[in-house]
């Protein structure tokens, strides 16, 4: 991380005053503070069935839920993995799972069995909530499997149903820390394989606060508001700062199992929503769909986006589609808690923004810029690695010190692993990023992965995995291929060896025959000179 005093440190803060943030809620009471005012308020509604639950039935429902789920054997300090889409039970099993003083590992659903077992393992999963199609990905862990849903519950499962039916008295009163894991998503923070994040229950309340709480919140929500709940609350971006910042500012969340551009359109003018939080992908969908043309978007006042740049023409096109809207993007890491930067145009008291900029920092955080090269903080305008630090940030990576110890340093600041700078107006602009992982449309994908599993085909000698640029994608991953001698392996073969193995958004597009991988003394990658080969051009040559 290089050496420096904290004193030559140059910090640079919100435009918005720091508030006051509670340190010793735990989030479930954080989210419910003004529960009386707003019991009877719509808070739940599932876009699918048109079901609407009250702030109070969902209150009812979680306390019902965490008592079930400890009457099956979830304790405090254990964990429950949630394998799930978006419904109305994943937030209800989520809530159950705090109130216990439980961590929810959160895991994507068409995972395969391969990578939903590494997770379920690694986080030490209790039980399993998912639905009924997905237990034979899971049956075989021998982990107790919840499911929901109305229908046939598999054999050797729990209903979901069954969890809610239990007395909420019999919950028991846990005396939660503000220490404890509420979170676990799984990232690949700057390098390597998937590691499990730990994100407190302190640490939650400070995020949401920084974007929702306070006389001029940075994201103004308000109880009036509708927010779509349409990206998957299995990524930190959308239980975070939709879930969690919606219960707590009282509005109504429209969850939406999956992504569809008329339906989401439908759903926009049937329930007049007014807050949408998108990635650049649905935008492009959005854009080019003429179908939804057909449906009424006045209502919406907030686009956000996240997870990935989005670009200028992308921003235009959207404004024509949605004149009354404010468009802005945030900027996040899974161990940054999420968010680190937010669009001040979100604010209650709006400030101008400049396109291409990712915001200010969040209020009662610290960011700086650092040089990569000798860890000295940097002035405004001049681009480095952008660190963070504040109760927000994750504890730490599970069970893995050493590379809690790469991320976050002994002074407390997290280091993203991404490069940009602070301009004049205190606005951030990120241009690049020293961490290896490849945002395929806002997931990410880490090269190790992929390597671990190319390096384990005895037809392959060595191989690097690498982004390259995608339009509609963001970036792609490619893999540069030694083959082991007089192998015959085909750049088919190989695509279709990894899609066996891996979701679909960590498939190889395009394999690059090569005679070796370049690297440094120490043995690591070189990634950087096999970008530049892409970025040159590079030409795919079929052996």
């Amino acid at each position: 991380m290089g050496s420096y005093s904290p004193s030559e440190d140059i910090i640079f803060r919100s435009k918005l005053p720091d508030i006051y943030i509670p340190d010793n809620l735990a989030l479930h009471d954080y989210c419910f503070e003004h529960l009386e005012a707003r019991r009877d308020r719509p808070c739940l509604i599932d876009g699918a069935t048109d079901t609407v639950l009250s702030y109070g039935e969902v209150d009812l429902l979680s306390r019902r839920a965490a008592a079930g789920l400890h009457r099956l054997g979830l304790r405090r300090g254990q964990t429950l993995m949630l394998l799930l889409p978006n419904s109305t039970e994943f937030a209800l099993a989520f809530l159950a799972a705090s109130r216990l003083g439980a961590a929810a590992t959160t895991s994507n659903p068409l995972y395969t069995p391969a990578e939903i077992a590494k997770q379920a393992t690694a986080s030490a999963a209790a039980f399993i909530i998912t639905e009924p199609c997905f237990v034979t990905k899971v049956e075989s862990l021998n982990i107790p499997i919840i499911t929901i849903g109305d229908g046939e519950t598999p054999n050797g499962c729990v209903a979901f149903s069954e969890v809610l039916a239990a007395d909420e008295s019999s919950a028991p009163e846990v005396d939660v820390s503000p220490t404890d894991v509420v979170a676990l998503p799984y990232s690949s923070g700057t390098t390597g394989l998937p590691k499990g994040v730990m994100l407190t229950h302190r640490g939650q309340v400070t995020s949401v606060a920084q974007q929702v709480d306070g006389d001029n919140p940075n994201l103004y929500f308000s109880e009036e508001d509708v927010i779509l709940c349409v990206l998957p609350l299995f990524h930190i971006y959308s239980l975070n700062s939709v879930l969690l910042c919606g219960l707590r500012a009282g509005a109504a969340i429209l969850i939406m199992k999956r992504f569809d551009a008329v339906k989401l359109t439908e759903l926009v003018e049937k329930y007049r929503v007014t807050v949408a939080p998108f990635v650049p992908p649905i935008v492009v969908e959005l854009a080019k769909n003429h179908a939804v043309d057909r449906y009424d978007l006045s209502s919406i006042r907030i686009v956000m986006s996240g997870a990935a740049p989005m670009g200028k023409e992308l921003q235009d096109t959207l404004r024509a589609k949605i004149p009354n809207a404010k468009l802005g993007q945030g900027y996040g890491m899974t161990e940054a808690g999420p968010v680190l930067s937010m669009c001040l145009a979100f604010a209650k008291e709006p400030f101008e923004v400049k396109s291409g900029s990712c915001g200010t920092v969040v209020r009662n955080a610290e960011l700086k810029i650092v040089d990569p090269e000798t860890g000295l903080s940097l002035p405004r305008n001049q681009p480095g690695e952008i660190c963070i630090r504040g109760k927000q940030i994750m504890k730490g990576y599970l069970n893995d010190p050493e590379a809690t110890h790469r991320t976050i340093d002994k002074e407390g600041w997290l280091h993203t692993g991404d490069v940009g700078f602070v301009d004049d107006d205190d606005e951030i602009f990120i241009v690049d990023r020293l961490k290896e992982l490849i945002k395929y449309k806002g997931f990410q994908v880490a090269p190790a992965e992929l390597e671990a599993m190319l390096i384990a085909n005895a037809k392959i000698a060595d191989a690097a995995v690498v982004p390259m640029k995608d339009d509609l994608c963001g970036e792609i991953p490619v893999a540069f291929i030694v083959k082991s001698n007089g192998s015959d392996i085909t750049e088919d073969e190989i695509k279709q060896y990894i899609s066996k193995q891996v979701v679909f958004y960590k498939r190889l597009h395009k394999v690059f025959f090569v005679e070796s991988i370049p690297k440094a003394p120490s043995g690591k990658i070189l990634r950087k000179d096999l970008r530049a080969k892409l970025a040159a051009g590079y030409p795919n040559t079929r052996h």
